[in-house]
């Protein structure tokens, strides 16, 4: 037998994300196309890590998280998400939100099982489940305002799906979902025993006065909905890697054992630090977090529209698609490559986020900058007047 790479690897590669980030080294400029969130982390959850490390917890946690931390979650689910989740049997804190979809992909997922997934999709989402030898099956949903209706799930559905990932606020469109689209999406998953895979990790990042659901608050659906969320971004803390999922104990039985074999845990001073800014930092926190990053949207998308790249306007999150469909090149990825050297501004192809030929119009920027830099890079997109 020959060494060769296994077939997982098949049809995996490095991500766009990353190599435009690489790309833009190369030529120091403005990186807008990973969401690293460059603003600055609260000082409470800084302060909160370290004291965990002087307090000695510096040793393996639970294979689920910190008992402080899964409590915080309790309550702060509770109270923000309307889902009630027991912090010892439904809680289970993994390395960052894609370590806790990964974990839950690996449980309750067999090769060969169909999953819906939207599209404009996170490419991860993708990667994680041809990783698990699971079948992604897309939704398309249509521009500018990344619209669906019921049919579109009834059309995508066959006899193998398992499963739908639904992305509240979405990267890379922006969308918040609504109630009523949230509601057919809960229709659809019971009439056809369906698990939901929810990624909330955007939930407070939401513009024009939006309210986030969690489609595991719905009536019948905690059940069936793998709620899963973090702070890298909400405290922009992306290096820590802590997120979590929230199930019911028995799917969360078996998405622990696989937290534990793949990571055995977070990192625990780290983890201690998330519990201290959930159970300390104030609502008017994240009223703030929703608000500032509101006008970073706004001006963003003004140099976009000023520059002929005419935005789809993101209801949450912190990316904006961008149609640069009149930049020179055929393919988004040439475009991509044409805007970042003119302006020194990187953004991620939009093939990176779609299946079929939508995504060669799109590219994804990130505006998650400090003020400075997304001052430099609005006055270098609007020289391309």
């Amino acid at each position: 037998m020959s060494r060769e790479l296994s077939r997982r690897m098949e049809g995996l590669s490095q991500a766009e994300i990353r190599a435009m980030t690489i790309a833009c080294d190369r030529v120091k400029g403005i990186n807008m196309a990973q969401g690293v969130c460059d603003t600055p982390a609260p000082r409470t959850v800084l302060q909160g890590a370290q004291r965990g490390i002087e307090m000695g917890c510096n040793t393996y946690t639970r294979y689920d998280g910190l008992p402080e931390l899964r409590a915080a979650l309790a309550r702060k689910l509770a109270d923000y998400n309307g889902i009630t989740a027991d912090p010892e049997t439904e809680i289970t804190v993994s390395a960052g939100a894609t370590g806790a979809f990964h974990a839950a992909c690996l449980a309750l997922l067999n090769p060969g099982d169909e999953v819906l997934v939207f599209e404009p999709f996170y490419a991860y989402h993708i990667h994680a489940l041809v990783a698990v030898e699971a079948v992604p099956r897309f939704v398309p949903m249509r521009p500018p305002d990344w619209t669906f209706a019921p049919a579109d799930l009834e059309r995508a559905v066959t006899a193998r799906t398992k499963g739908i990932i639904v992305n509240t606020p979405g990267n890379p469109s922006g969308k918040v979902y609504s109630r009523t689209e949230l509601a057919w999406i809960a229709d659809f998953a019971a009439a056809h025993d369906l698990f939901v895979f929810t990624d909330e990790i955007y939930e407070y990042f939401l513009f024009d006065g939006r309210h986030h659901i969690s489609l595991a608050a719905l009536p019948g659906m905690a059940e069936r909905t793998i709620t899963i969320g973090g702070y890298s971004k909400t405290f922009s803390i992306t290096g820590w890697r802590i997120g979590y999922s929230v199930a019911e104990a028995k799917w969360a039985q078996a998405i622990g054992a696989m937290n534990d074999l793949l990571y055995v845990c977070a990192p625990a001073p780290l983890q201690y630090g998330v519990a201290v800014g959930i159970n300390e930092l104030p609502r008017s926190f994240y009223d703030g977090l929703a608000r500032d990053y509101q006008g970073k949207r706004d001006r963003f998308c003004l140099a976009l529209q000023q520059a002929g790249l005419p935005p789809s306007v993101p209801q949450g999150a912190y990316y904006v698609l961008a149609d640069v469909s009149r930049l020179p090149g055929a393919t988004s990825k040439q475009r991509a490559m044409h805007l970042l050297d003119k302006t020194g501004v990187a953004g991620v192809p939009g093939e990176a986020f779609f299946e079929g030929e939508t995504g060669t119009r799109f590219m994804r920027f990130c505006f998650a900058k400090t003020d400075a830099d997304l001052d430099e890079a609005c006055r270098r997109i609007e020289k391309l007047q």
